[in-house]
């Protein structure tokens, strides 16, 4: 049973639990294609890019990013698409395997539980469920509009028949369920090759420099020499709270803590370890933060008493500027989404400010 105490409508709000999760299994135009057809997508925070204008919602404030989520069983694909922002994909279950290229055939790279990766902009790229038990991946997407999705040609060819029409404006409609295209309304047609002249194919290697490995976030964190915890980003390295930087910020004072990945994505990316019973310093953020447990349970709570227990799978927003703290229940992970290229470093509260 989750510990909610005295939490306020407000906060109830910004609270997505996994097992609550309403997804949509027609939120794009391949969701009836065969090989994609098992799939369901969520929009968490934001709108996101779903082009079925029907998908639930669950917090629609505006964070300056948006996170999402897919869900597909073993050997379900999701086709070949491009974004006008920046993707990054947080592996929570089972095992990815991720493609790009207009047909899918530039490179490859498998992800498991707790690895990230960062697709740029303009590159066509598609992932697949290759492990044996259904697999899921939060995926966050710069800016508050990320957009509309550039699906590669092939792809607008082969669901044709299936029932889903995308129009010019960027909705869908499902013909399945008696919907009709409006009139005057234009379907999407397959681009040409001027169209794609934009689209690129990196190399592997640079794909693989946007990968940050899961057994690498503790080890890199280890290294944090302990005298500089007054300068770090999170201010929280103890020896039960281990704080490791995966993409961002891009201009930091906690120069130890520095990310693998620095290129401005709109948002910073971090991984929180903590020991059973290790708890965080009360502390305020003045930007956005959003809390996705990975692993274990952890307790949040604010200086008003309230408190919430979150579990593996989990998503929490909480208000800018609001003091917080985490306790760990068990030994706990957690993925940490900042608003901004370089968010302010954290206030620590003193116990009467608390």
């Amino acid at each position: 049973m989750s510990l909610i105490k005295n939490l306020s409508s407000q906060l109830q709000a910004r609270l997505v639990r996994y097992g609550e999760l309403q997804p949509c299994t027609n939120a794009f135009i391949d969701a009836r294609s065969p090989g994609s057809d098992k799939k369901e997508n969520f929009t968490i925070i934001g709108p996101g890019v779903a082009e079925n204008p029907h998908q639930h919602v669950h917090i629609r404030e505006l964070h300056g990013f948006n996170i999402g989520g897919a869900r597909q069983p073993p050997g379900c694909t999701n086709s070949l698409h491009s974004h006008d922002s920046e993707e990054v994909f947080i592996i929570h279950q089972g095992t990815w395997r991720f493609f790009w290229g207009e047909h899918g055939d530039a490179g490859e790279v498998v992800l498991k539980p707790g690895d990230t990766i960062s697709i740029p902009i303009h590159i066509f790229r598609g992932f697949e469920n290759v492990g044996h038990d259904v697999g899921f991946m939060f995926a966050v997407l710069g800016g508050d509009d990320p957009g509309r999705v550039h699906w590669a040609p092939h792809v607008i060819e082969k669901a044709r028949g299936f029932g889903l029409i995308l129009l010019d404006d960027g909705s869908l409609v499902d013909t399945t369920v008696g919907e009709v295209v409006p009139a005057n309304a234009t379907a999407v047609e397959p681009s040409s090759r001027a169209d794609l002249a934009y689209i690129r194919e990196p190399r592997v290697e640079e794909m693989i420099a946007n990968v940050v490995r899961h057994e690498t976030l503790a080890a890199d964190a280890a290294k944090v020499n302990r005298s500089a915890l007054g300068q770090s980003l999170s201010g929280l390295v103890t020896d039960s709270v281990i704080d490791s930087a995966i993409i961002g910020p891009t201009k930091i004072a906690d120069k130890l803590l520095r990310a693998p990945i620095l290129k401005p994505h709109g948002f910073s990316l971090r991984h929180l370890r903590l020991k059973a019973g290790a708890q965080t310093t009360m502390h305020v953020l003045e930007c956005a933060e959003v809390l996705m447990v990975h692993g274990g349970r952890i307790i949040w709570r604010n200086n008003l008493q309230e408190n919430v227990e979150l579990a593996a799978g989990d998503t929490f927003t909480v208000p800018t500027g609001m003091a917080r703290q985490i306790e760990a229940i068990s030994d706990a992970e957690i993925f940490i989404v900042l608003g901004g290229d370089a968010p302010q470093p954290m206030h620590m509260m003193l116990s009467r400010e608390a």
